[in-house]
């Protein structure tokens, strides 16, 4: 996923180049943008937060998350699409 800090909102903003495009409102200091995105997914994906966790590109844009728990797929597969 591609993740845009300081955005004028958080919102799962459609596919670019393969990728998800998620963009926050927070800004990338002391893991903001990070929480957020982990915030934004779990509501996605109906999960509790503590559910989403940034598992690679903690310090980078391009992001690799895991969502741990049970998840209805084609739930988050229509957030994700919808954006």
């Amino acid at each position: 996923m591609r993740v845009i800090p300081r955005s004028r909102r958080d919102e799962l903003a459609g596919m670019r180049d393969g990728r998800l495009l998620v963009r926050v409102a927070a800004p990338p200091v002391d893991g903001k943008a990070n929480a957020a995105v982990c915030a934004l997914l779990a509501t996605a994906a109906g999960v509790p937060k503590g559910a989403v966790s940034v598992v690679r590109g903690e310090a980078s844009r391009d992001k690799r998350v895991r969502i741990a728990g049970e998840v209805d797929e084609r739930a988050l597969r229509a957030a994700l699409r919808m954006g």
